[in-house]
């Protein structure tokens, strides 16, 4: 059975973000996949590196003492899907804090002679599902920090056989009936991951 990690970042259970969460979720589960709903506000994740864990950050393996148990779900996984809104041309604080705590040394990447090599090779399919306050082209003269992020660091960690972004754009005047198209899209697309 293929098991997903599923990375949700949105504080409030009223919002698109909320909608866009459970269709990913209902998606992967109606294929038969495991799914490790990660729903970092509810379980309280701590998202800042504090000076212990930065001081000891390249000590392998003890680096991931703090944050073991997410480690553990992150190395168990096939796949992994973000889903999270795009704030201020960034990620949510709570989900930048899970990549800085969680995506560490020895977990996500190992350096050989300073070089970056990829050691999330579990994850075989990685998705990002977004929206956008503002249009493609204000994320893209912003230069899309979100999406440039996504599909390189984080691609390259995983080297994934499949990847997708999916963003829902212009959300602050979006109608019910965009916003429906794209949970069908994201319907779909967690269908063909």
């Amino acid at each position: 059975m293929t098991k997903a990690l599923v990375l949700y970042a949105h504080p409030c259970d009223e919002s698109f973000g909320a909608s866009v969460h459970e269709t990913v979720v209902a998606a992967l589960t109606s294929r038969g996949w495991d799914v490790d709903d990660c729903d970092l506000y509810r379980e309280g994740f701590q998202p800042i590196l504090t000076e212990e864990e930065r001081r000891g950050y390249h000590d392998e393996p003890d680096n991931v003492g703090p944050v073991k148990p997410y480690v553990d779900r992150l190395l168990a996984a096939d796949a992994l899907v973000f889903s999270f809104p795009v704030w201020n041309f960034g990620y949510p604080a709570i989900l930048k804090g899970f990549l800085d705590r969680v995506f560490l040394p020895g977990v996500s990447f190992k350096l050989v002679d300073g070089k970056v090599k990829p050691n999330l090779t579990n994850i075989k399919k990685l998705a990002a599902v977004t929206t956008y306050g503002g249009t493609r082209l204000r994320a893209f003269g912003a230069g899309d920090p979100p999406r440039k992020h996504f599909t390189r660091a984080v691609w390259h960690v995983t080297r994934p056989t499949k990847m997708r972004y999916l963003a829902l754009y212009d959300m602050n005047r979006a109608t019910d009936r965009k916003r429906g198209a794209f949970l069908d899209k994201v319907r779909a697309e967690m269908d063909a991951l």
